[in-house]
């Protein structure tokens, strides 16, 4: 199971942390995602991590604000969001992968996946 946690709503350049705590499941299996999922759109790729933490990749449109970190010993992966923007508002899914690391995969192929978590980012 992954809980994604940690949204909410918050102004133009704030920062915001999300969580993602996966259970009954050998984490370290696992690489790790980040989508969202803008409304009225299709979800997007945001961030992978992987299974050890010493790889990461992230889609352009958040390069350099957002990062992604994990800890194993917790079963946890984070994303800390900077200097966040109104386009950055959306759910916000974690995702699990025991073969797949990189960028540009499609949630719904991801292997596990929770529920999301609402970003609301006001200007």
């Amino acid at each position: 199971q992954l809980q994604a946690s940690g949204g909410g709503l918050v102004q133009a350049g704030d920062s915001l942390r999300l969580s993602c705590v996966v259970s009954g499941r050998t984490f370290s299996d696992y690489a790790m995602f980040w989508f969202r999922q803008a409304p009225e759109k299709e979800p997007e790729f945001v961030v992978s991590i992987s299974w050890s933490g010493g790889s990461t990749r992230y889609a352009d449109s958040v390069k350099g604000r957002f990062i992604i970190s994990r800890d194993n010993a917790k079963n946890t992966v984070y994303l800390q969001m900077n200097s966040l923007k109104p386009e950055d508002t959306a759910v916000y899914y974690c995702a699990a992968d025991k073969q797949k690391f990189g960028l540009g995969f499609d949630l719904y192929n991801m292997e596990n996946r929770g529920k999301g978590t609402l970003v609301t980012v006001s200007s």
